[in-house]
């Protein structure tokens, strides 16, 4: 089999490595691709959302079919360009990631599908904003309604942080066009799950739960980020909970993109909040997360070859029935951002890794290059180092002794990934 992986970061070299382990013949084509993916195939220099480019790429290498990795791909219609061309790709069209690219369409799908999520008013006028700010009362959740890189989210604990983050928004242009039009919403209680499902349009095959970490300093504190680190899996996630979640969020969801006239076929992540009346969404995303899935493909038995499963997908094939997923083991994923990350990151830096960190620890490479023959920092997050154990606590402290022994300037990371986790188990 032949792929061609459209992508270059961590969430890539994760499926890259997946891939590769459960079939060793796979031949994969990496567009862009990074360092750490070219030890599993071939790379190209061709930008993510070149479609004209990629879709050279197709012509020339000829794939079994195409997995495209991020957001921006998707939401300039690549999905749509393949598919025209008779190609199977796996992905959602570009009217289907709406769920992610436009927060304010995917809240007016969930209001209408009685997806249970947060009260919001969606506003393009700041003085609106602030009002509606003012009725839901501190703390309230600011968001930019377009792709702002994971950090166009504003959790405002008082009103003028609120006002604030309004004006950077609407009136100061902070996130462009993603910030154009914002969504003033409810803040919820709980605990956050983040739940990627396999999808042929109708069925959904969800992969092991996992739990993000957003901020940028331990003990969750700091501004947001694009993800510090992921866990998996989550002990709250049990099966009752998460057959809860396929019929009451997942389904409906599908149902009325279908309605819509935009069928989503693909990875349908759902980023939950589990309040005390039930899980209710906090957000969409119409591809694989980033870092969870560097937390969850380690570990997820998934019960055929993973290239196989997508590929069906990508050519159009309902999902193979009585496939179940489970966790073999537990898996924490650490990443390592660059100095000044998430404001200025600085890149530049050289990276060393040691050449062996035990056979229970992966490096995936998200925001590195190699340069005269060094390898580099080339993003804001450089790398996610997973651990992999029989318990949460085991694999952060092999994902923790890991991170320890890779170096660049400026290096930070969060030594606490999991620590929910870990407070429950105590």
């Amino acid at each position: 089999m032949k792929v061609l992986l459209v992508g270059g970061g961590g969430r890539e070299h994760a499926l890259a490595w997946r891939l590769a382990q459960d079939d060793p013949s796979i031949e994969i084509v990496a567009a862009p691709g990074n360092p750490g993916i070219a030890a599993h195939g071939t790379c190209v220099a061709v930008s993510a959302t070149n479609l004209e480019g990629l879709a050279r790429v197709a012509r020339e290498t000829r794939p079994d079919f195409t997995l495209v990795g991020p957001e921006g791909p998707l939401a300039a219609g690549l999905v749509d360009r393949f598919r025209a061309e008779r190609w199977p790709v796996f992905g959602p069209t570009r009217a289907a990631a709406r769920i992610e690219t436009s927060k304010a369409f995917s809240k007016d799908l969930m209001r209408a599908a009685g997806v249970p999520t947060a009260s919001a008013v969606v506003c393009t006028d700041a003085k609106k904003a602030k009002s509606a700010a003012r009725e839901f009362g501190a703390p309230v959740v600011i968001k930019a309604s377009g792709l702002a890189a994971g950090k166009g989210v504003i959790v405002a604990t008082t009103l003028d942080e609120a006002d604030r983050a309004i004006d950077d928004m609407l009136v100061g242009n902070a996130f462009g066009d993603a910030g154009h039009e914002v969504l003033v919403e409810e803040f919820m209680t709980g605990e956050e799950l983040s739940v990627l499902g396999i999808t042929d349009g109708t069925r959904i095959l969800p992969l092991p739960a996992a739990q993000d970490h957003k901020r940028l300093l331990a003990g969750d504190k700091g501004p947001n980020t694009g993800g510090m680190g992921a866990y998996a899996p989550v002990s709250l996630a049990t099966n009752a909970l998460i057959e809860q979640v396929v019929r009451e969020i997942f389904e409906p969801t599908l149902a009325a993109l279908a309605e819509r006239g935009s069928p989503f076929a693909g990875l349908l992540y759902g980023g939950l909040m589990l309040t005390p009346a039930g899980p209710r969404v906090v957000e969409f995303n119409c591809r694989f997360g980033d870092p969870e899935t560097q937390a969850v493909l380690p570990i997820a038995d998934v019960g055929m070859p993973l290239g196989h499963l997508l590929a069906g997908v990508a050519r159009g094939d309902a999902l193979p029935t009585g496939l179940r997923t489970r966790a073999r083991g537990a898996a924490v994923a650490t990443v390592l951002a660059a100095a000044g990350y998430p404001e200025q990151p600085a890149s530049g830096a050289v990276i060393s890794i040691p050449p062996s960190l035990g056979d229970d620890v992966l490096v995936f490479h998200a925001g590195t290059a190699t340069r005269n023959g060094s390898l580099t920092v080339s993003g804001g997050r450089v790398l996610a180092v997973t651990g992999r154990g029989p318990t949460v606590a085991e694999a952060r402290a092999r994902s923790l002794a890991a991170a320890q022994q890779i170096r660049f300037q400026g290096c930070q990371f969060r030594p606490d990934i999991g620590w929910r986790e870990l407070s429950r188990d105590a």
